[in-house]
């Protein structure tokens, strides 16, 4: 059996902890690929892997404090309370991705019965103890325990699936009782005694006061905060907060001393103190946000990322840090071992600490997507090294240990071993790690800014400029991105003369701006960024490269007063200018279209049992084969030609997370759902991500689409998918497709990826498409046609997505008796509304709108199906239904 607090090793002690980080770190990796990704990190770290060590090391710490030991009977209920933790843990982590809340229950309530179980047992310790120094870090203990019974409650109630804004308080209160509560008072009640041995100096003689006197002011901070959440005002949730921190200050005090006389030589110690302040800046953010924003819906979006710096900043470096030093002295032996052990620990100490902390503020500040990436994968790959620091560092104690009993044993007396704080030991602090650190910071933004340099900000130079004789004169202008404009929209200059505008976004959503080939950097909302056009020899215009605001007006003219206008508009770089690509409105003939390996499953999946549907929908703008050997650079939700498909019944929730990994403003509106546009439909900018959430209260295939203005160009590039709800009582068919028709707009004829622009902005707003296509690819379904047996009764569900284009959907050499358009009835087995036997050959849908037909094929064969726009269907609205025997 396992004894958690006895010296030497323990499976249930380290296993689950070193299982706990490890699965955060591969979910880190992978989380692009996985739903609800920050969620589980978020709580595997929580959750998981701080929750585990509470439960040890409080333990522990209780019984060293009490002069308490365990006996075998305490050792096997420790046991069994580590193993509801783990598993209830377990069920919480698969329960809430799956929508499975029976399960999430189940996991709840075992890590609620784990924490007051273990409450119970530190308050009969305390009872029995005699009076001694320092019991008041117990009673942090108690309140912590109670905490997370009560955040357990909340977090089971919040996965039952609410609507705002009892989600957003619910899950503000769920993470305050935790946070502030049971990973909080357990890390404040700790660091009384274990800071100053950690520094290896003496405790401030004044540190238990302030530590029993700030006991009731976070405790009574907490309940402030939970239950302003809880009752709806956020204002004194947010006051709650700020109290806490009051209580933080008033505790931290007694901290100072020895941090003052002793400071960090070690990682642990450092490693505590840094997430401390990660601490002290997550809360203050979340009491901000709490104060000031003007409904849950924003707090809810916006919390994320205070949670964020919690969990990676906070929690991660104050576990590993206190880790650090306390398995080695725990794994016991004496001095030497202990030092072996730590010496593993400390490896690279400084260059992680850096490299975490460093990637982590890269990964906060308004820094380019790219450079994102590259920090924070700096800083997981220096925070996951812990890892196999940690099994290096217990093996070289557990070897090192091995090693003196051998010494001991061959011969008389083992010579005496000094104490540990009479060990002078070397600072991790060297000049060589901070210098590695620093570097690995640096290196992270220039691969960052490497892999995309318009949007770091790195700027082309004269291309507006001609052969003319430098004046030596620099012309500088601030021009502001404002309502779709530039102010101001002109400047005048002579030529010769060098121009630097300094770009200032004073809108809503992301801009840049374009003079010849010179580029700004594509900037948000409150950024700025400066460009150097270079000499200037001859009037020019220049514009914003995002897609659609060139046509909305966003133009700069620079006027040359000495010289002639060289004309409308100087030459942008090759395949930027839409006015110059080549545009076609006629697409391939479908009788010759080669084989598209990428058509998307017209099968429509069957209902599932969920009642609440959860999906995250990522912008992602790459290349994609719009027809056989053409291709176009799509926005897409997902990386697909058309986003996917959302399957319910009345009645059902859908929560829908939007993530803009994209490099210009994208937003999303589903018709399906019935809410006030202004928040859930707003335009977010890269980098941002918000949650909609809706209630289908009306049957019909509805389309949800980009709203993002220009609207025709988002929709056209592929921003748009559909949403099915089942009329109730919908019978089953033995096939069901899914149809969406759009349209394509080319500026150019790219035959590679490598070479694909992006949507034709003017002809999309014309409305004359190069392609009509089904499901985003022209002809698809010509060489990958649906499939049906003779009989069968097959439902073709159809939406026309536009955005400019209607259809008329038919299938040549059938006949439909079942018509549904826009959520009624038009023909139901051969009978109209008013009991007429009749039949239709087309479905006719706008813009928009969307329907089903159901026909029974009579015989064998290959029947077309295309909309009867004939223009339409030979830009490749087309395919085919193959039917056998």
């Amino acid at each position: 059996m396992s004894r958690p607090n006895a010296r030497g090793r323990s499976r249930l002690r380290d296993l689950p902890l070193l299982g706990w980080l490890a699965a955060a770190a591969v979910v880190a990796i992978a989380h692009r690929w996985l739903p609800d990704a920050n969620w589980l990190m978020l709580h595997m770290v929580l959750l998981g892997a701080l929750t585990h060590s509470i439960i040890v090391w409080s333990f522990h710490f209780a019984q060293t404090l009490l002069r308490s030991p365990a006996s075998p009977r305490d050792a096997r209920w420790q046991t069994t309370r580590l193993g509801l933790v783990t598993g209830g843990a377990a069920a919480v982590l698969v329960g809430v991705p799956t929508d499975w809340w029976l399960l999430t229950l189940a996991g709840g309530l075992a890590v609620a019965t784990a924490a007051g179980w273990h409450g119970l047992v530190l308050w009969r310790m305390l009872r029995k103890a005699l009076p001694a120094r320092f019991q008041v870090t117990v009673r942090y203990y108690l309140w912590a325990a109670a905490s997370l019974v009560l955040g357990a409650g909340l977090g089971v109630t919040l996965a039952w699936g609410w609507p705002d804004p009892w989600h957003g308080r619910l899950l503000v209160a769920h993470a305050l009782a935790n946070v502030l509560g049971w990973v909080g008072l357990t890390l404040t009640g700790t660091l009384l005694t274990l800071w100053p041995t950690m520094l290896r100096t003496r405790l401030d003689p004044t540190a238990e006061r302030w530590t029993r006197q700030a006991l009731p002011v976070l405790t009574s901070a907490i309940a402030v905060a939970v239950g302003g959440a809880l009752v709806g005002i956020g204002l004194i949730a947010g006051l709650g907060v700020l109290a806490y921190l009051s209580g933080l200050l008033l505790w931290g005090r007694g901290l100072w001393h020895p941090l003052r006389k002793s400071p960090p030589r070690e990682f642990g110690p450092a490693s505590v103190a840094v997430g401390l302040l990660w601490m002290v800046f997550g809360l203050t953010w979340a009491g901000w946000l709490l104060a000031t924003a003007p409904d849950w819906q924003v707090v809810r979006e916006g919390f994320i990322w205070p949670a964020a710096v919690l969990g990676a900043g906070f929690g991660v470096q104050v576990l590993t840090g206190a880790l650090s030093y306390m398995l080695p002295s725990v794994l016991g032996g004496g001095p030497s071992v202990v030092r072996a052990g730590q010496a593993w620990f400390n490896r690279a100490g400084a260059f992680r600490l850096i490299a975490i902390n460093g990637g982590l503020v890269l990964w906060l500040m308004p820094t380019p997507s790219w450079v994102k990436v590259t920090g924070s994968l700096l800083a997981l790959f220096a925070a996951a090294s812990f890892l196999p620091l940690m099994v290096l560092g217990v093996r070289a104690s557990v070897a090192a240990r091995k090693l003196l009993v051998a010494s001991r044993d061959g011969a008389e007396a083992a010579p005496a071993q000094p104490r540990p704080d009479q060990v002078d030991r070397p600072s991790i602090f060297t000049a060589g790690q901070l210098i590695a650190g620093l570097t690995a910071l640096a290196t992270a933004v220039v691969i960052g800014v490497g892999v995309d340099p318009a949007a770091a900000g790195a700027t082309g130079t004269a291309a507006a400029a001609v052969a003319v004789q430098p004046t030596g004169e620099v012309v500088r202008v601030e021009v502001t991105a404002i309502g779709m404009r530039y102010t101001p929209s002109e400047v005048h200059l002579n030529a010769g003369d060098r121009l630097v505008v300094d770009l200032i976004n004073g809108d809503t959503t992301t801009h840049d701006l374009v003079i010849g080939s010179a580029r700004s950097a594509r900037i948000g909302p409150g950024a700025r960024t400066e460009l150097d056009a270079g000499v200037i020899g001859t009037s020019t215009k220049g514009y914003c490269s995002v897609a659609g605001h060139r046509q909305m007006g966003m133009t700069f003219e620079v006027i040359v007063d000495n010289a002639p206008a060289a004309g409308p508009a100087a030459s942008p770089t090759p395949g930027t200018d839409p006015h110059q690509m080549e545009h076609s409105p006629n697409g391939p003939d479908a009788s010759t279209s080669p084989t598209t390996p990428d058509v998307v499953d017209p099968v429509l999946a069957p209902l599932s049992d969920d009642r609440e549907h959860h999906l995250t929908l990522t912008v992602q703008e790459t290349p994609l084969e719009v027809a056989p050997g053409v291709w176009q650079r799509r926005w897409t939700y997902n990386g697909a030609s058309v986003g996917p498909t959302l399957h319910g019944r009345i009645g059902d929730i859908f929560v829908i997370t939007l993530v803009n990994d994209g490099s210009m403003g994208h937003s999303i509106d589903f018709h399906a759902g019935a809410l006030a546009p202004d928040k859930p439909m707003r335009t977010i900018e890269p980098g941002e991500r918000l949650t909609y959430r809706f209630t289908a209260t009306k049957a019909g295939i509805w389309m949800y689409h980009c709203s993002t203005m220009p609207m025709s160009a988002h929709i056209a590039a592929g921003m748009t998918g559909a949403v099915v709800i089942e009329p109730e009582g919908l019978p089953q068919v033995d096939r069901s497709y899914l149809l969406v028709q759009s349209e394509v707009y080319l500026q150019n004829r790219a035959p590679d990826a490598a070479s694909a622009a992006e949507v034709d902005v003017d002809a999309a707003a014309g409305g004359e498409p190069s392609y009509v296509v089904f499901n985003g690819v022209a002809n698809g379904y010509d060489t990958q046609p649906l499939t049906a047996r003779v009989g069968e009764r097959v439902r073709f569900w159809v939406l026309d997505a536009g955005p400019n284009r209607p259809s008329s959907f038919h299938i040549v050499g059938a006949q439909f008796d079942t018509v549904l358009s826009e959520g009624s009835y038009l023909l139901k087995h051969g009978r109209d509304p008013f009991g007429d036997r009749g039949g239709a050959q087309a479905l006719g849908l706008q813009p928009a709108q969307g329907g089903f037909v159901e026909t029974v094929f009579p015989e064998a064969g290959r029947y077309p199906m295309v909309t009867h726009v004939m223009a339409d269907a030979e830009r490749g609205a087309h395919g085919y239904v193959q039917v056998s025997p």
